[in-house]
């Protein structure tokens, strides 16, 4: 079971129970299983395990697969995982790793930070089978972050393919750059909501605009749609946004307690943990606990600036990427604290979560960029390194 709070699944569910034929007839929806995995073929010696030196580290790590330049992952009921590639590829892997096809390839404009992006199941997946994802894409005014969905369906060649594709949402306004799109996705733990973070895309000042999307966590209805109540419609923001004052958000995670975590990249320092409340302004590009990067310096946050503080920031950064919650049994002793993966740092980061409060906990040297942190159906961390081949690699954290 997942539970880091951007998807929820009740139970573990066959294979089976996943899909349709993505060809059937508009409105039918008739059953049909999804192919089995084929063989598996003899292990690798790269999936073997191999326990680190007595002491080191709290966990043993395996390499399980290696791709192209990944970004994020998530897992299906009968713990396949579906894994998304920079350049529009999203592919379905075996829980072993060793076998994988391309269920979709998206249009994506990869330049920069750009690329396919986030993935998560729907929350009532085992019945309707859809999946969401983020994306940038090139329009009228430049670039920006799209939200999207699909449905993963059993197809006539006895594959499985991700049809039914729609565009849901798209940040508003694209502007000129190929950078700070963030574009993370969560359910609310009820289902009934999506938040969807949109970067200020390297502008500053649309973090703080009332015109747009940029800069801000928004919530959404499955459909895409702005949510109903959200708190800043009245003020004149776009009726979407939740929260504003944000500068490049990777990483968004419900706790067991409904409280919503963000972590976002700051610029020379001040990386961030945030607790995402309703209506609150998180300050961007006003206050930061770091500097520009051409050393001129950003206020600090303080009490009183009418700016909501981080719980935890780092300096000098981190480039944070990536946010889990823990829930699993394989390691308690963490259960209920967020993990993060470190892209500059190289490094795999826990943070102690204890109600609405947080503090730096344990950093683990991974000497690679760790992009993308999730929790398996065992309760082992699944860690995806950012690069190409031998430096994509997907990483399993289990009990020594």
């Amino acid at each position: 079971m997942k539970s880091n709070g951007r998807v929820v699944l009740l139970a573990a569910l066959p294979a089976a129970l996943l899909a349709c034929s993505g060809n059937a007839a508009p409105g039918g929806d008739a059953a049909a299983p999804l192919v089995a995995d084929a063989p598996s073929p003899s292990p690798s010696a790269t999936a073997a395990a191999t326990p680190p030196p007595a002491g080191a580290e709290p966990f043993v790590k395996t390499v399980v697969a290696d791709f192209d330049a990944p970004w994020a992952m998530t897992f299906l009921p009968d713990g396949r995982m579906l894994v998304t590639e920079k350049d529009g590829r999203m592919l379905l892997v075996s829980a072993d790793g060793r076998s994988r096809s391309t269920v979709a390839t998206i249009t994506v404009d990869p330049a920069g930070q750009g690329g396919l992006m986030d993935v998560v199941l729907a929350p009532d997946f085992a019945q309707s089978r859809r999946v969401y994802f983020s994306y940038s894409a090139a329009g009228e005014g430049g670039k920006g972050v799209v939200l999207a969905r699909g449905r993963l369906r059993a197809d006539d060649a006895g594959g499985v393919r991700l049809g039914e594709i729609e565009a849901l949402f798209r940040a508003r306004p694209f502007v000129s750059g190929d950078g700070h799109y963030s574009g993370r996705i969560a359910f609310s733990p009820d289902g009934r909501y999506l938040f969807f973070t949109n970067g200020e895309r390297q502008a500053f000042t649309p973090a703080q605009n009332k015109t747009g999307t940029l800069g801000k966590v928004l919530r959404l209805t499955p459909d895409g749609q702005p949510a109903p109540g959200n708190p800043l419609a009245a003020q004149g923001f776009q009726p979407e946004v939740w929260s504003y004052g944000h500068r490049n958000l990777l990483g968004v995670a419900f706790d067991a307690q409904g409280r919503l975590w963000e972590q976002e990249m700051g610029p020379k320092g001040g990386d961030e943990i945030n607790l995402i409340l309703p209506g609150r302004n998180y300050g961007w590009p006003n206050a930061s606990n770091g500097s520009h990067y051409d050393g001129r310096d950003i206020p600090d946050h303080r009490p009183g600036d009418g700016y909501e503080a981080p719980k935890v920031w780092w300096n000098p950064s981190i480039s944070p990427a990536g946010l889990m919650i823990y829930s699993g049994a394989m390691f308690p002793e963490w259960r209920g604290d967020a993990f993060v993966g470190g892209l500059s740092s190289k490094a795999l980061l826990r943070v102690h979560l204890s109600g609405d409060q947080a503090s730096k906990g344990d950093q683990w040297a991974m000497d690679a960029r760790i992009r993308e942190v999730e929790q398996g159906p065992d309760g082992a961390i699944w860690l995806l390194e950012d690069g190409g081949g031998s430096q994509g690699r997907l990483i399993r954290l289990s009990r020594g």
